[in-house]
């Protein structure tokens, strides 16, 4: 089933005891896009994403998710979806190809082989693909949870602060693929509190505080919240994370490298 939001939510709400966390949360993500959820750690981000992902039922309100209902429909939303956790969901014992064949065959996708070459080749993984994941850099793993996330063609990909605890370069690496699973039709919901990255992946940016959602918006529209600006001329100094890169001689390409 397809729908023009992709999800729709529409005074979501969730307590644990008597701790509000979620106080009528309405959102809608188009199909397609890459939407942000900014919040600080507790703003209920997570829990916003687990009742997206039937891990946890609402206390009240509605949520659909590719035109399904989450409470009434919930074996139809979790064949629409994909979920990437805050930490990579890989086996490390395997090599990347036999972690990436054994969720194809757990789907029972009809050549779990030729899935898993598929998608080593489309995230960079090829060379590195017959090495155990235990020997990867963060970037990697990262990447590859992703690649096993989309074994299916999920509609909608939940990604629940994918790149926390990546270094720059692994952080640049995540947002390429980003924006490649956008360009072929991915919807995505992006949960960070990174301000920067909700800048540079999200068409459109959620700012959810103490449970609510207070701003909704491109950064353009998100822009005109603020007073008009003072124009000032200074220097402008390279961010850390410019001499980090620069030093490294990060070009924008992925590396397949393996550490150990």
């Amino acid at each position: 089933m397809t729908t023009t939001h992709a999800i729709e939510i529409v005074g979501l709400t969730k307590s644990y005891g008597d701790h509000d966390v979620l106080k009528g949360v309405d959102l809608r993500v188009g199909a397609g896009s890459i939407h942000a959820l900014l919040g600080s750690n507790g703003a209920g981000k997570t829990t916003a994403v687990k009742i997206l992902s039937t891990l946890l039922r609402p206390d009240g309100g509605t949520a659909t998710v590719n035109g399904y209902d989450v409470a009434a429909q919930p074996q139809e939303v979790r064949a629409s979806i994909s979920l990437t956790g805050q930490f990579a969901a890989v086996d490390e014992v395997l090599t990347g190809r036999e972690n990436l064949v054994l969720i194809a065959e757990l789907r029972r996708q009809p050549a779990p082989g030729a899935v898993a070459d598929g998608l080593l080749a489309r995230f960079d993984l090829t060379a590195a693909g017959g090495k155990r994941v235990a020997t990867y850099s963060g970037g990697m793993r990262r990447r590859l949870d992703m690649a096993m996330s989309l074994i299916g063609d999920p509609a909608v990909l939940f990604l629940d602060e994918p790149t926390t605890g990546l270094d720059p370069q692994s952080r640049l690496e995540v947002w390429a693929t980003v924006r490649e699973l956008a360009g072929r039709g991915t919807t995505v919901l992006l949960t960070t509190q990174y301000l920067d990255e909700a800048e540079q992946l999200a068409d459109r940016i959620a700012v959810l505080h103490e449970g609510r959602i207070i701003a909704d918006g491109t950064l353009a529209d998100l822009k005109q919240l603020l007073p008009p600006t003072t124009v000032e001329y200074v220097e402008k100094q390279p961010t850390l994370e410019d001499i980090f890169l620069a030093i490294v001689g990060h070009g924008g390409a992925h590396h397949e490298g393996a550490t150990r």
